[in-house]
């Protein structure tokens, strides 16, 4: 049987991450948004992001994805990712409530394959902001500062409240084609 995600403890030393805060802090911060436009469902996401072009980033990334896709998930996908660094700030409860991220009705060509989530903070920077899968029980640390965790995108999870401090993380998507 496959896993379900991959995990990788602690895995970006403290250059790596202040290197990928530094070049995130130098793009726009914008409020986060969501792939609908219904007002009702605007409040499931609070956060800050930033987009990042940096091909250097998206390659340190790639090495992971394609580890876990020859591992556990044997998709087809490209280094082809879009990648944003994301803060979550208690002052806003900052959150972002059960979601999956993959846009099913979109017109695009790909589809994001596979979710890669790298946790940037250390878990003594803030409070609550727990990452968690919906069908998928695990008590695996997802919290570590460095720790890289690798899913499938069609798997739904969320980041729950943060009560204290700031949690920022750095996500990316990497695609190919469509799902069928």
């Amino acid at each position: 049987m496959r896993e379900l995600y991959q995990l990788w403890p602690a895995a970006l030393t403290h250059e790596q991450i202040d290197s990928i805060t530094t070049a995130a802090l130098c793009q726009p911060a914008r409020d986060a948004t969501i792939f609908s436009t219904a007002e009702s469902m605007q409040d499931m996401r609070s956060s800050t992001i930033r987009w990042m072009p940096d091909q250097w980033v998206q390659d340190l990334l790639w090495d992971y994805v394609q580890q876990a896709n020859a591992k556990a998930f044997d998709v087809d996908v490209q280094n082809d990712a879009e990648i944003q660094f994301t803060e979550y700030h208690a002052a806003k409860a900052g959150h972002y409530d059960w979601h999956h991220d993959v846009q099913w009705n979109g017109s695009s060509q790909s589809d994001r394959k596979l979710s890669i989530t790298v946790q940037l903070s250390d878990p003594s920077e803030y409070e609550g902001g727990l990452f968690e899968f919906d069908d998928v029980k695990t008590n695996a640390d997802f919290a570590s500062k460095g720790t890289i965790l690798i899913f499938p995108s069609y798997l739904r999870h969320r980041i729950c409240p943060v009560t204290m401090g700031t949690r920022r993380s750095l996500v990316a998507w990497f695609k190919g084609p469509r799902w069928r």
